[in-house]
């Protein structure tokens, strides 16, 4: 049985804590630690004083690493570990309210101040296609399970994914934008997925499709998607996330009124300190039993 000395930080969290005591862990300084669980923003100066040669785990509070591993810091010293399912089920919630919204015409109705003209369709009977099929994707397959929806999911490997009408792999891709109606990109942000999503894929989804972001705005060419938007090359998007990020004042993207943005919010404050508790201190005990660890980050595939 390992010893399991932790330090949590920047930011102290309770019922972090908690979870790591009654995994049978200690809450230690930064010098005498041997794991660090962190929470908080990413800071390449600060984790790199933290991260001593005695660290032999680092639990990070991100579902995706990209900053980690874009930046250095994720090494091949240590085992570093990400969030695996904690944000899923918010986020799946969050790309449904999304596709219901696109679907009911609710960004366009939203900013009108007159009475109008009924829109919208339902959701019924049309496909949705999932970049993507991870713990996000596979829960928001679940929640559209009871609206009659087809799904598509895309994974690297192709291989099934449960509860989706159909599963391709990455050179699917094109199918999958020809024949969905929304286009939910839940992937991780990688080298090969970075800028996926550009005016030639824009074309295949089409002037009556919906791109739905919940997962990082560099898989989407954020130029090629604005002159889509102006020339009706695309039904509309609803973006989570975008790049730049933050999305300045006056960036063209506000302007479009089939164009639905949310500040990087899938992830309601204060609804994930519990899941992340119960992950860590899973983590916790499996570190002390020198078992593999939940979510481990392969520095290569850059997730």
């Amino acid at each position: 049985m390992t010893e399991a000395r932790v330090w949590v930080g920047p930011e102290r969290s309770s019922v972090v804590a908690k979870a790591i005591e009654r995994a049978g862990g200690t809450l230690a300084e930064p010098g005498d630690a041997n794991a660090v669980v962190w929470i908080g923003p990413p800071s390449r100066d600060l984790i790199r004083e933290v991260v001593h040669p005695g660290i032999r785990w680092v639990q990070l509070w991100s579902a995706g690493p990209d900053w980690w591993v874009e930046h250095g810091v994720v090494d091949r010293e240590r085992v570093w570990t990400r969030v695996e399912d904690v944000y899923a089920a918010d986020v799946a919630e969050h790309a449904l309210a999304f596709i219901l919204g696109a679907a009911r015409c609710l960004p366009q109705v939203a900013r009108r101040r007159r009475w109008h003209e009924g829109s919208g369709d339902r959701l019924a009977g049309h496909t949705v296609g999932i970049v993507g099929a991870g713990a996000i994707g596979r829960q928001t397959i679940e929640r559209l399970r009871p609206f009659g929806v087809r799904t598509i999911a895309l994974t690297r490997t192709g291989g099934p994914v449960r509860g989706a009408d159909r599963s391709v792999g990455s050179e699917g891709l094109d199918e999958l934008l020809r024949e969905s109606d929304y286009v939910v990109l839940a992937a991780p942000l990688t080298p090969e997925t970075e800028g996926l999503i550009g005016a030639r894929e824009l074309e295949l989804i089409g002037p009556e499709g919906w791109l739905v972001n919940v997962a990082r705005g560099r898989l989407v060419i954020t130029d090629e998607l604005v002159e889509a938007l102006e020339n009706g090359r695309i039904g509309g998007a609803c973006l989570d996330v975008t790049d730049p990020e933050p999305l300045p004042d006056d960036h063209s993207l506000w302007r479009f009124d089939n164009v639905l943005i949310t500040p990087h919010a899938a992830n309601p404050p204060g609804t994930f300190d519990e899941p992340l508790a119960g992950l860590v201190e899973e983590n916790v005990r499996r570190f002390r039993e020198e078992r593999e660890l939940i979510g481990v980050i392969d520095p290569e595939r850059g997730y």
